[in-house]
C-alpha cells in the first residue's frame, strides 16, 4: 500500500463534476480531503492524502490528469520567503527531515524543498513567516 498526499487543481470547467469520486469506485483507492477551496464556475482547489496500491494509484492519476486537473506532490508546497527570512533557525529545530538546515559556513538556513514531507512543523514556528503553504 502506498500513501500519497497531492494538490489537485480543478479548471472552472471541471469544478461540478464528480472526478473525484470515481478515484475510489473505478480505482479502488481510499482519500483523505486535507483542504478544499472550490469556487463554482471558477476554480477549484483539493489537497489529499491518497491511499491504495501503487498500479491503482498511477491509474486513477492519469484519468485525474485526462480531465484537465493539474495534480502536484505536497512538498511541492511549502516555500521559504526569502524576503522575510531572517535565518533565526528555529525552523531547523523542528523540521523532521532536515530539509532546513544551518550552512555553518555562512551560518544561513538553507531549505531543500525535495526533502520537505509538507509537516508544516517550520510554518507553525517561524517568527517572521518566512515558510509559507502554497497550494
Amino acid at each position: 500500500m502506498i500513501r500519497h498526499k497531492i494538490v489537485l487543481h480543478f479548471p472552472h470547467e471541471q469544478v461540478d463534476k464528480p472526478i473525484v469520486s470515481k478515484l475510489v469506485r473505478d480505482f479502488g483507492l481510499d482519500f483523505n480531503i486535507l483542504k478544499a477551496s472550490i469556487t463554482p464556475r471558477e476554480e477549484g482547489l483539493l489537497v489529499l492524502e491518497i491511499t491504495g496500491k501503487e498500479k491503482d494509484y498511477e491509474r486513477g492519476m492519469a484519468y485525474i490528469e485526462s480531465c484537465g486537473v493539474s495534480v502536484q506532490p505536497l512538498s511541492q508546497d511549502i516555500r521559504r520567503n526569502e524576503l522575510k527570512c531572517t535565518h533565526c533557525g528555529a525552523c531547523v529545530a523542528v523540521c523532521p527531515t532536515d530539509a532546513l538546515y544551518v550552512d555553518r559556513d555562512s551560518m544561513e538556513v538553507v531549505f531543500n524543498n525535495e526533502e520537505c514531507v509538507a509537516c508544516e512543523l517550520c510554518v507553525k514556528v517561524c517568527p517572521p513567516r518566512a515558510m509559507e503553504i502554497h497550494y
